[in-house]
């Protein structure tokens, strides 16, 4: 059994401290195979830095997801070029700075992680998350060994997230 743990939105500095202090902890005792941390805000609310993406994965994530607000801090940019395992949402046009999944490698298996962005109330318009998963998936189902797919689906409507978890469990 692959055990993952997905923790949204780390916010600002109370957030970061708590999972740097706890994350460990509860990797240990959860016995936690694979940490996914949505931080798309853990600057202070807007954004994520490069010394705060570095903190969070020293902490234990394996991957950070972000969102809408993953822009906010101009150091990011250059950043996102040089670390896979910091995701902005994959259905950003083509020629985005940095990647929209990542296919990791774990004792138990290969992970792969998609970061799609909702489109309800949410600036700018992106292509349509729902499709964007759906292709990423089926190319990465096609590697060897992936035991799970992971789609953080970063939206501001419950529906969006509730479509994109109900069309997944169709197939």
């Amino acid at each position: 059994m692959l055990r993952i743990l997905f923790l949204g939105d780390v916010v600002g500095e109370p957030g970061r401290k708590a999972v740097s202090a706890r994350l460990p902890k509860i990797r240990k005792e959860r016995e936690i195979d694979f940490i996914i941390v949505n931080g798309e805000n853990s600057a202070g609310g807007r954004g994520i830095t490069p010394k705060i993406s570095i903190g969070l994965l020293r902490a234990g994530a394996a991957v950070i997801t972000s969102g809408d607000h993953i822009w906010d801090q101009q150091e990011i940019i250059e950043y996102i070029y040089t670390e896979p395992r910091l995701l902005r949402p994959l259905n950003y046009p083509l020629g985005t700075p940095g990647m929209g999944s990542v296919l990791l490698d774990t004792d138990k298996g290969k992970v792969g992680v998609i970061n799609v962005q909702g489109r309800t109330f949410i600036q700018p318009p992106l292509e349509n998350p729902f499709l964007a998963a759906e292709r990423e998936a089926k190319r990465m189902r096609k590697e060897d060994g992936v035991k799970v797919i992971f789609v953080d689906m970063h939206a501001e409507t419950t529906s969006e997230k509730i479509a994109v978890w109900t069309d997944w469990f169709r197939q």
